[in-house]
């Protein structure tokens, strides 16, 4: 379905600028996710960190032509001929108000779902249990925003039957706006929790507020032991009085859930519905799921399922993968694993993770067949082909029996195909996949975890899982508390605080990082292979990778004149070797009271004449660095820093006579001194979720898990002893597990003898007798452990502060110190 562009400015009530006749089949308001251009529309979004409208330019280069905006300047006719504009108030609402209309235009029913948990595995798992019977549009992951909303519903068409979508709030009017977007016809409410708390005068109206979402809908459906829930529902008019599905455990309901028996691997859920005693199997045992379960129970019996199908297709209930990960592979490939699903819109989200990633100039997708979309199969697959072609799909593998049919369709691209999974498996060898990308997309059916885990490097069992959704919360935290105009530099330094180099920088480039840091020449070459553009400072530069740095466009700290005098002297062979370059950028580092590098006050006059007369370098930044920012206790020698700093940096520009970015505060001082941003702050242990205060590290998202796994379990006599030099004592019988974590990982030696603990099943295991360098022995005496069982050395709920006050010592050390042969799985909601 498709709207003119004169439709669209009617629709929203905007004033259009420029023809008005292309067709709009395709909506995106973020300019680095295009994938189509000839009958897309840009929205230009006013956000708290980005402005849509200074992409606007850019995307007239790539050949868009449709717009709605705010506001451009006046000779955006001439600027853009040939453009059609929609001038609005509001661009998000506009954008709101469109995909409301759309969404009128269909009259087959729709689930909305919200709640405080479990609402995209609620979906997901409805979109499994009821495939075979609707063609189903759903929310693409968790899309359940301001934003999300609107391009979930932009999705729907005459082909589909049913819709599902899910609504999430943050805040207080938020869901009124979404309701008007979805216009549900089926209510699920989930639960309610404790997220967003801090934004809601109570916890009554949070409720009132994400019940707005069912002021419209026929039936509800709930859970009526959430009193807070049941209660607002029971005392307003017009919800009440709606059809009411409920369940409970507790007391009188639609589904009246009693016995819950969990067994090895899967939970029987016993209950009584019209008067019968009905059951169902589910193939999970954790309390989440089994809530999640029983929200999917209540709707199928209220759409009018019977209980034999009911349980038939509860036990078939699959994981849902809530999240992208990318690993390393062999022959020097990354993996990106999405093997769990396969539709068009999460193969969409998928296809832009993979375009962030810039190490490798090749991309390949091995893809399945995409089930039961309720589309033909030739309609359906052109329109893969197209995504393929247009995000820049290098190979595409295609296994099952519907893409290989329609493999003509796929032009311009590198093509295999096979029947199945097996198929594949048997012709593949080592030399198949070489420095490149690869993106495993296959429906859960044709178990491409097989596939991946030939294509994964072989590691130990030892994993630091690194989450980017929360490194980017967290940068746009800090983000958030920077003034209008103050630019970010990122450090990612010792391979990234142990995060990992390129993996990080790729992500930090998507998300328009103005500067990354490193520390030596080696780690900002090692970012140039990979495909990094962004300007980079290094703060150790050596004499021998001077020649290096030039080559690889990275500009050197100068914090001495020896240094300033052994860098001229390479910028002046570069000129020499014939190429006609500009000045070479560098950054001046100001000694302000840290003693450790830099300039000094006696220094500045000779300074400010060297740069000023010197034709082969260009100072693109002065800065300096705080010695305590961290702590109140010495803020008046920071504040002396920050006075000094700003009078040695105006004498630097004053006399240099051009433009220099200025900069002194790291992650501590972003937020305890916001006078002193400057033109640019330093971004580093912050960024990877460690506040400095408690206050701040609430609002700061764990980044990394370090894991691993049992290796084998002793029952340990009283009186023997354990490990080297004998230092673990049995006082009494022990059960020891071995685990393959030790020193030469990152392991401390110092948390030997239980002045360390790891987590097994929820409980604190104690580090027993020495660290080895490659492996420890953990006493799980008294918890129920397995051989092959996760171990938590730390995580989000064992935090890597708690290990560092252990070791006495500061999470950097800890972090910087996780070992390289650990494995890094980066992953993305």
């Amino acid at each position: 379905m498709s709207y003119r562009l004169s439709e669209i400015a009617s629709i929203v009530h905007g004033r259009l600028s420029g023809p008005g006749e292309a067709p709009v089949r395709h909506l995106v308001i973020d300019s680095r996710k295009l994938s189509h251009i000839d009958d897309a529309l840009f929205f230009a979004i006013k956000g708290e960190r980005h402005d849509g409208h200074e992409y606007v330019a850019d995307l007239y280069q790539r050949g868009m032509r449709s717009f709605v905006v705010q506001e451009l300047p006046a000779n955006s006719e001439a600027r853009f001929p040939g453009a059609g504009f929609i001038f609005v108030a509001d661009t998000l609402q506009a954008l709101q108000e469109l995909c409301a209309h759309h969404r009128a235009q269909f009259g087959y029913p729709v689930i909305g779902i919200t709640g405080s948990n479990g609402k995209t595995i609620v979906k997901e798992w409805l979109y499994q249990l009821l495939r075979e019977d609707f063609s189903i549009v759903r929310s693409p992951k968790s899309f359940n925003s301001q934003v999300g909303v609107p391009l979930s519903v932009w999705q729907m068409s005459g082909a589909h039957s049913l819709a599902i979508f899910e609504a999430g709030i943050s805040r207080p009017g938020e869901m009124i706006r979404l309701e008007r977007i979805i216009r549900p016809t089926i209510g699920l409410f989930t639960n309610i929790g404790q997220a967003h708390d801090e934004n809601f005068s109570s916890v009554a109206s949070k409720v009132e507020e994400k019940l707005d979402l069912f002021l419209h809908c026929e039936t509800l459906v709930y859970c009526k032991d959430y009193l807070a829930l049941h209660d607002v529902i029971a005392a307003d008019e017009t919800l009440s009085k709606k059809r009411l599905f409920t369940w409970s455990r507790k007391t009188r309901a639609d589904l009246q859930i009693g016995r819950v028996s969990k067994n090895g691997h899967e939970t029987e859920i016993q209950a009584v519905h019209q008067n019968g005693f009905v059951t169902v199997r589910i193939p999970f045992t954790d309390e989440a799921s089994i809530e999640n379960a029983i929200h999917c129970w209540a709707t199928l019996l209220l759409l009018g399922f019977g209980h034999e199908a009911i349980n038939t297709r509860m036990q078939l209930l699959a994981p849902v993968a809530m999240r992208l990960e990318l690993k390393e592979g062999v022959n020097h490939c990354s993996v990106i694993n999405d093997s769990y699903n396969s539709d068009l819109g999460s193969l969409a989200v998928a296809l832009d993770f993979l375009n962030q990633q810039q190490q490798h100039p090749k991309r390949t997708l091995i893809l399945s067949d995409i089930l039961q979309s309720g589309r033909s199969e030739e309609e359906l697959y052109a329109e893969v082909a197209e995504l393929v072609a247009k995000k820049g799909v290098h190979r595409l593998i295609g296994i099952g029996e519907a893409i290989s049919r329609q493999r003509d369709l796929f032009s311009g691209v590198d093509k295999h195909f096979y029947r199945d999974t097996a198929e594949f498996l048997n012709a593949y060898n080592s030399a198949f996949f070489r420095d490149e990308t690869i993106l495993l997309k296959g429906a859960r059916a044709f178990g491409f975890e097989a596939i991946s885990k030939v294509l994964q490097q072989k590691a130990h069992e030892t994993v630091l899982e690194i989450n980017l959704n929360a490194l980017v919360h967290n940068l746009n935290y800090f983000r958030s508390r920077l003034q209008p105009g103050t630019k970010l530099m990122a450090m990612v330094k010792a391979f990234s605080y142990g995060s990992g180099s390129f993996e990080i920088a790729n992500v930090l480039q998507f998300h328009r990082t103005d500067y990354l840091a490193v520390a030596y020449a080696d780690e900002g070459i090692e970012l140039r292979k990979a495909g990094i553009t962004l300007p980079i400072m290094v703060m150790n530069p050596e004499e021998q990778s001077y020649d290096s740095m030039i080559q690889y466009r990275l500009e050197p700290e100068i914090f001495s004149f020896r240094v300033l005098n052994l860098f001229d002297e390479a910028a002046q062979r570069h000129r020499r070797s014939g190429e006609d370059v500009p000045p070479l950028p560098v950054h001046i580092k100001l000694d302000t009271g840290m003693r450790r590098l830099g300039f000094e006050e006696k220094d500045l006059n000779e300074l400010v004449v060297r740069l000023r007369n010197n034709k082969h370098l260009s100072v693109r930044s002065v800065f300096s660095h705080l010695a305590a920012s961290d702590e109140a206790e010495h803020d008046t020698f920071t504040q002396q820093q920050v006075n000094r700093f700003a009078a040695m940096s105006a004498m630097i520009r004053e006399h240099i006579g051009y433009p220099v970015l200025r900069h002194i505060l790291n992650s501590a001082g972003i937020t305890r001194f916001p006078d002193a941003q400057f033109d640019m702050v330093r971004l580093g242990i912050g960024m990877y979720g460690i506040g400095v205060t408690p206050e701040e590290q609430a609002q700061l998202q764990h980044v990394s898990t370090l894991k691993t796994t049992i290796s084998q379990i002793k029952q340990v006599p009283e009186g023997e002893t354990i490990g080297y030099s004998r230092k673990g004592k049995a006082d009494r019988a022990l059960q020891i597990a071995t685990v393959p974590i030790g020193y030469a990982d990152g392991l401390s030696r110092r948390l030997s003898g239980g002045k360390g603990k790891m987590w097994v099943n929820g409980r604190p295991a104690p580090i027993v007798g020495n660290v080895c360098m490659d492996m420890c022995m953990i006493d799980v005496t008294g918890i129920a452990a397995s051989e092959g069982d996760e171990v938590i050395v730390f995580s989000e709920q064992h935090p890597i502060s708690e290990l560092a006050k252990d070791l006495g010592t500061i999470p950097y050390e800890v972090l910087t110190n996780v070992g390289g042969r650990v494995k890094r799985v980066y992953y993305q909601e």
